[in-house]
């Protein structure tokens, strides 16, 4: 068996490299794909340059095109404290460190009186219960659950966020890398807060500077899907990142399953 042992305080735990599951959304490139906060489409185009035209179909010797893209809002992503901060801080040094010991649970966010749906600290705190270990990563699946995520048009059908106080019982448990199948921690519309986010990243309200995060080497991943075969418990955390300079890009989650080393 191809394998990996990883030494924790509370044990030794061996993950099979040869039972990869990739927790990342795949994005087509102008067909069905995850909408959010108004943004288009993630979009393809043939480069154009001289006489050439990049597209085999037309006749071109090879397939080269231009990708526009909202990391922020199409498909799965990484994220920095850059997001929040007047500096532009790259995801690609936050996320320098790609292989995580991670805990998954699956929530059932709380229903509110408004409609709205929200991960407290109590709902995490039930999830988690099973789960002594303590962890550098969290991925959370949200239930109910379905290949439906991989589309879903998140401004026609506002999705379930976190309560501060949840992220904040993350970051209390150790948490320093959270993924999420959510497009967004925080409520599309909370009126730029950011309540969770900063929680998150250790940042006051109205904080602009990265100076004043007390985590700006976290990180939040967004628009994961976690297939239901993977059941709640450990797993080593695979966080691949595309070497953007910017404060989001692009990113490949992996789960490899962990068994105790005897």
């Amino acid at each position: 068996m191809n394998s990996v042992v990883l030494e924790t305080p509370t044990g030794r735990w061996r993950a099979d490299l040869e039972r990869p599951c990739d927790i990342s959304l795949p994005l087509a490139f102008d067909a069905e794909q995850p909408r959010f906060f108004g943004a288009a489409p993630a979009h393809a185009q043939p480069l154009v340059s001289g006489n050439f035209q990049g597209d085999v179909d037309a006749g071109a010797s090879c397939n080269c095109s231009t990708y526009t893209l909202t990391a922020h809002c199409n498909g799965t992503h990484t994220e920095c404290v850059g997001h929040i901060t007047r500096e532009r801080v790259s995801v690609r040094d936050a996320a320098a460190r790609s292989l995580l010991l991670a805990r998954l649970i699956t929530v059932e966010p709380a229903a509110l009186a408004n409609g709205d749906r929200v991960i407290t600290a109590d709902v995490l705190r039930a999830a988690a219960g099973s789960i002594a270990q303590r962890t550098q990563a969290a991925v959370i699946r949200t239930s109910p659950n379905s290949i439906a995520k991989f589309t879903r048009n998140y401004d026609a059908s506002p999705a379930a966020y976190f309560a501060p106080q949840a992220v904040q019982w993350l970051v209390d448990t150790g948490i320093e890398h959270l993924v999420t199948d959510l497009p967004s921690l925080d409520r599309g519309d909370d009126g730029g807060k950011l309540a969770a986010h900063r929680a998150f990243w250790g940042m006051p309200a109205g904080a602009i500077s990265v100076s004043q995060a007390t985590r700006a080497h976290a990180t939040i991943t967004e628009l994961a899907f976690i297939p239901d075969t993977l059941a709640d418990g450990l797993y080593l955390l695979n966080l691949q990142v595309a070497p953007f300079v910017a404060d989001a890009a692009p990113s490949r989650p992996v789960l490899y399953p962990l068994e105790p080393v005897i």
